[in-house]
This record gives structure tokens, sequence and C-alpha cells, in this order.
């Protein structure tokens, strides 16, 4: 097949080099022309995606990848299969910013050809599809959907880090606008998804399985994070209590943390909140979860006093170790509650530069003394953690039960996990 792949993030680059891969001819467009040459060069524009930079160059030294900033070039070039994956982002109301999926849509319109099949992997509000992709994709084109083009969902179910291993894992789920539309794509996906690709029968059941996905993990979280308060509160070790509980077939709670970040979790339940009203738990998980941080600073402060003018350090911006990502990160919470509490905020991400903390509102750490921390990412390097990695400081909450507690303990300093 011919195929093009909208959008070169941590998604839809992974995504193009894996049908590259499978023997397809793909062009990979993006609004970046930086992103562009960078593709180009077969160099990936960002870090930590396993197996990505060798499969990327191999797919462009063979040819099978090209990228392009010209979305509307390489639709009249008449792919067989048009696959979106522009990032949907909230406004400050929760509300979605149509923006980058609309200019998309327009740009795809533009160029688009009879016996093209368009697919949507970004996370939308359930009806996107048939309600405002398809029309888009007809206003521009004069072409007819579910005629003279087809119009499917496919949500990406992928974790960063780890993209090629899910792809071949976890079943592809296609809904479409018709059953031919559907059969058509399910056939494209089968074309280079090894894992199940399964059919929805409509664009709304697939659109609607990616947003119950996701707000179960939230509703989930939400649970495992007031177990962790009760517990905290009490003397009981939550984590016990959670492996426990999980050791039967019928119990699945996740872990507590100080926070619920990414492009995911913290976004899509919105999505189906703005059109179920009705919806409550999904709301009141929602309110928990962002409580968190405030949290991790209360018990901070039982734990070494008075805030008020101490210096407390941030281990991690990040939101998840392991991936340079700040996307609804519980850092910025967190600083927002240590600065109100009246804090003096330093921060440090073996992932970032001082540079970069500083363009996002943070103020680096240089390994000066330091009143009190807390780990609000899991990276790695924080395992190996000791008492004078952290100079002076008095007390810890270990956001992400990541850190090895026994050398800070015997060396008297007061330190406290959640979960």
């Amino acid at each position: 097949m011919k195929v093009v792949v909208i959008a070169l993030g941590k998604i839809g680059l992974p995504l193009a080099v894996h049908i590259a891969k499978a023997g397809h001819q793909v062009i990979g467009c993006d609004i970046n022309e930086t992103v562009v040459a960078q593709v180009n060069a077969g160099q990936p524009p960002f870090p930590g995606e396993t197996g990505l930079e060798q499969a990327l160059q191999d797919v462009i030294a063979n040819g099978s990848l090209r990228a392009h900033d010209d979305t509307v070039a390489a639709l009249k070039e008449g792919p067989d299969l048009a696959i979106l994956v522009p990032p949907l982002i909230l406004d400050a109301n929760h509300q979605p910013e149509w923006t980058l999926l609309d200019r998309a849509f327009e740009a795809v319109g533009r160029g688009l050809r009879a016996g093209t099949t368009v697919s949507v992997e970004t996370t939308v509000p359930v009806g996107t599809t048939r309600e405002r992709l398809a029309p888009a994709l007809a206003a521009a084109s004069g072409l007819r959907s579910e005629r003279d083009f087809f119009c499917v969902f496919s949500p990406e179910r992928v974790f960063s880090g780890r993209i090629f291993a899910d792809l071949a894992t976890y079943p592809k789920l296609v809904g479409g606008l018709s059953a031919e539309g559907e059969a058509r794509g399910v056939d494209a996906y089968r074309s280079f998804i090894t894992a199940e690709v399964r059919a929805m029968g409509s664009a709304e059941a697939a659109e609607m399985t990616k947003l119950a996905e996701t707000t179960y993990r939230d509703v989930n979280i939400a649970l495992a994070n007031e177990f962790a308060i009760f517990a905290a509160a009490r003397g009981i070790d939550v984590n016990r209590v959670i492996g426990a509980a999980n050791s039967q077939p019928f119990s699945h709670i996740h872990q507590p943390g100080i926070a619920v970040g990414g492009h995911c979790i913290p976004v899509y339940p919105h999505l189906y909140l703005n059109q179920d009203p009705t919806a409550k738990l999904p709301r009141l998980a929602r309110e928990v979860n962002e409580t968190m941080p405030a949290y991790a600073v209360q018990q901070l402060a039982q734990t070494v006093g008075d805030l008020d003018g101490r210096k407390v350090l941030i281990l991690g911006i990040a939101f998840r170790g392991g991936v340079k990502e700040t996307a609804y990160s519980g850092a910025f919470g967190l600083r927002e509650a240590l600065a109100a509490s009246g804090a003096v905020v330093v921060a440090s991400d073996p992932l970032y530069t001082d540079a970069e903390l500083l363009e996002l509102g943070f103020t680096p750490w240089h390994q000066e003394p330091i009143d009190a921390a807390v780990v609000q990412a899991d990276h790695g390097e924080y395992q190996q953690l000791k008492p004078s990695d952290l100079p002076g400081v008095r007390g810890i909450v270990d956001g992400r039960r990541v850190v090895d507690s026994a050398p800070f303990v015997a060396a008297g300093i007061s330190f406290r996990t959640i979960g």
C-alpha cells in the first residue's frame, strides 16, 4: 500500500516506521520543518522510544519512508490509507481545542483523492469521525464519504517507550462509518498489524472504547489514592494491601501516586464528561487525582514542619519515568502547592537541562543544601539515590515509591511514601 501518516510525534513516527517495516511505502507528514528534516536524516526528534532509532534509519535508507511538510501534496499522491495522529488538547475549561486536528482535516481534504481510506487515531469525543471528520473531508475535497472515500476510527493503544511491542500485542480496534469502509480499514490494518484487528461495528463504538479504557484507569487510580490516604493515616502499608487484594482474580486495583500525568488519563475522561453531564464517578475521580500533589505537600509539612522559607527540591518534572514529556505532569501542581506554603522551590530532572527547566518555569537545583525533597517522577536514576546526593535534606516524600528508603532512615532522615 501507499500510506500517509500525519503528525510525526511520539505516536505517529513509530507508527509510520512500523508500517514501512511491513513493506509499505509511507510518507510521514508534519508541520514542523525541523522534525521533517530530522526524520529524513534518520534521527528521531525525541528520545526514549525503544528500537526507534535503528528502525527509522533502516526504513529511511531503503526508501520505504520519507517525511514531508506538505500534507496536501502527500494526499494528492493517492494513498490507499491516510492515518491522522495530531494531538487534541483541552483548553482551560476542559473543552477540546480543535485547531491542530481541524487543520489536519482540512489539509487532508484538499489533497484527498477517490479511493483513500482515512483513519483517525487521535482520541476524540464520540461522534467526531462521523460529525466532524467526514463532513470536513467532503467539503474540502468535493468527494462523498462512504462512496468516493471512507472514514474509520482506530484508537492508538500504545505506551510511549514500548510502542513497537504494544503494536504487536494489543488488539487493534477499527470502527467505520459504513460496512464497506470498516472492512477496508480492517484489511488495511491487517496488512501491518500482527495482533488481532477487531471490527467494532461503528466509529462511535471504537471512539467510546478508547474513552472507556482510559476513564476506567483514572477512576481506578483515584480509588487507589483514596486507599493510600486512608492507610497512611492508620500506619498501614497500602502497597501490601493492594498486592494482597490483587492476588485473587476479581481485584485489579492500580497503584496510587503523587499525580496522574500524560496526554491520556488526565485528558480523555473530560472528553467523556463533556458529553455525559450525568456521570458522577469519573468527575469525582478527576477531583481526587488532581488533589494528590497538594496531599504530598501536606505529608512533607508533617514530616519536616512549616515549609515557609524552606528550600524544597522537586525530583523529576517529567510526567513519567524515562519519558521526556511534561504533559499534565504533577510537577506543576506540586510547584504551586509548595509555593503556596511559602517554600523556596527548586527542581531537577536527569532528562532536562537547566535551560529547559527554566523554560518550564522551574528553578534548577545545583546541589546546594536543601531542607526537603519530593520525588515526582519514577526515573530509574532515583532507585540509587543516597543521602549524600541530597545535602542537608531532613525529610523526603516519595510520590512514586521508587527510592530505597533504608539508607535515608538509617541516616535519621524522615521518609514517607505515597502508596
